[in-house]
């Protein structure tokens, strides 16, 4: 299967950077199937640095190999999947076990759902039923070495 990398470079060789950034599911290295996503990752991290090019990194990821790997995966926008992003996003997490983690992405569009939810003013169902209505991309989130040397380098797209 092919995965899409965006950022304000090429990044050929992944590496799993620690970072302060609380994202959905905590420290990894992330991907997506959908180029259009890849593509606006790339926009967006290019202007939040202000250097760089959006840029695309294409790998191939041979899914036969994960059954090799430990794997959390949530098929959809669900409570476990609202719990963990938020556990995540709060810095609260702490079962750091996977070697990948695969699920709905949580964008600009549903963030201040899942915020609210954090702060307690919405409930697990009410983000829920807010965020149902939205075409959330996946992601998939290499989160150690043992994951990343799945992923074949095969090209660059400069947006």
């Amino acid at each position: 299967m092919k995965l899409y990398h965006g950022s304000n470079m090429t990044v050929q060789k992944p590496q799993i950077l620690t970072s302060d950034r609380k994202l959905d599911f905590g420290t990894g290295f992330y991907l997506t199937s959908s180029l259009e996503q890849a593509g606006r990752w790339a926009a967006l991290t290019a202007d939040r640095r202000g250097s760089g090019v959006p840029t695309i990194t294409v790998y191939e990821f041979d899914e036969t190999k994960l059954a090799e790997l430990k794997i959390l995966k949530f098929e959809k926008a669900n409570r476990k999947w609202l719990d963990f992003v938020a556990a995540n996003r709060d810095n609260t997490v702490n079962d750091q076990k996977w070697d990948m983690v695969i699920g709905p992405v949580a964008n600009d569009r549903t963030m201040p759902v899942i915020r609210l939810f954090i702060a307690k003013v919405y409930t697990a169902s009410e983000a829920l039923r807010r965020l149902l209505p939205q075409k959330l991309h996946d992601q998939y989130t290499f989160k150690t070495q043992n994951a990343l040397q799945f992923l074949k380098f095969l090209e660059v797209i400069e947006k």
